[in-house]
């Protein structure tokens, strides 16, 4: 993905780290486009999230959404939500429900890529902008907002190696990388190989098809029985409900102490093995400022405003160049840094963390 610095530079780039980015739009009358949501008329956000699996979309992506759609809308705002469950092809009859419907905008964010581009176009042919979330649809999309992804890779794959110190070159590692029909999955693997490739030696390396726990858990076990449980140094997993099939695959082959395991999303599960020593560490995305940008960008857009003052990077599709976009950066979560990140930022409390089970953990790590 190539990157390039938006027009607004260095203001737009501070802005788009802060969870209001209210200040950085202007504001002009609708000029009539179809789509296009006149001065106090309602607007119709249509909004689409690839899956339930993972705990993020609907715990934090969709109410976020909904509420800066309120703040930026002026109470006008209304957020039309599917949930397509991994299946791009329930995802593309969701699009054409949105057009019936005839919402001012979509945001989509893709269960494959790829399969989108063709109902991202008949959204724009009805004359519907779309903004792509957190994955890089293809087609002809008007914004794009995610998290930096090849920074994320980067993030992860470094962590390892410090966790690895002097295994790194005598140990074996397994990659454990996200679905092939999800583009962030490619960037993580991308930027991930970046950080470990020359530095570690890589057992074995798979695809999770559909970023399902249990099919990492089923690739795991596959690792283990091909490279011996006592010869696996390290884990790089794509994300955490991927890092909590790993751990279950080697905890029942009897694995000990267990390998440093990555992880992203920082999920509570996660968070929990952080404090109890069975993860390494996850990347903590925070998803306020991401949900604020999408909703900003789509608001703008619904009511027909610029949107040059809101992006702060512009990327590149495999279908369309120069896509005006928000990318936000991500943060190591460690047992260090667990009060400084998601408690701090109100994801967790600390009674959420330090269940019974976890108190003595939870005390060794100061989160008591």
């Amino acid at each position: 993905m190539n990157t390039h610095l938006g027009r607004a530079a260095a203001a737009v780039a501070a802005c788009a780290a802060t969870v209001s980015l209210a200040a950085c739009g202007g504001a002009d009358e609708s000029d009539g486009t179809p789509g296009r949501s006149a001065k106090g008329e309602t607007i119709k956000i249509g909004l689409l999230l690839p899956e339930d699996e993972t705990a993020r979309y609907e715990k934090f992506d969709k109410p976020l959404i909904e509420k800066e759609v309120r703040k930026f809308s002026r109470g006008k705002g209304e957020v039309l939500y599917s949930n397509a469950k991994q299946d791009p092809a329930v995802q593309s009859a969701q699009v054409e429900a949105m057009i019936v419907k005839k919402v001012n905008v979509l945001i989509i964010d893709p269960v494959d890529s790829k399969a989108i581009a063709g109902s991202v176009k008949k959204a724009k042919d009805a004359g519907i902008p779309v903004v792509a979330y957190d994955r890089l649809a293809e087609g002809p999309i008007d914004a794009y907002t995610s998290f930096d992804n090849h920074d994320i890779g980067t993030i992860q794959g470094k962590a390892l190696l410090e966790a690895l110190g002097d295994k790194a070159k005598s140990g074996q590692i397994v990659m454990m990388n996200g679905s092939v029909t999800d583009p962030n999955a490619r960037q993580f693997k991308q930027s991930a190989h970046s950080a470990l490739d020359g530095e570690v030696n890589i057992g074995k390396e798979y695809d999770t098809a559909d970023w399902k726990p249990e099919n990492a858990t089923a690739n795991m076990t596959a690792a283990i029985s091909a490279l011996g449980k006592g010869r696996i140094a390290g884990v790089y997993s794509a994300n955490d409900g991927l890092a909590g099939g790993i751990i279950a695959a080697l905890k029942a082959a009897g694995v000990s102490p267990l390998p440093p395991v990555t992880g992203q999303d920082a999920e509570l599960a996660a968070v929990q093995r952080i404090v109890t020593g069975e993860q390494l560490m996850t990347v903590y995305k925070p998803y306020a400022p991401e949900a604020a940008a999408a909703a900003e960008l789509a608001v703008a857009l619904a009511e027909g405003e610029k949107i040059d003052g809101i992006i702060n990077q512009v990327v590149d599709s495999p279908t369309t160049k120069r896509v005006p976009s928000v990318l936000v950066p991500g943060i190591e979560l460690n047992r260090r840094n667990i009060k400084t990140t998601v408690i701090q930022d109100e994801i967790y409390t600390v009674a959420e963390i330090c269940t019974d089970r976890l108190k003595a953990a939870c005390e060794e790590a100061g989160l008591t």
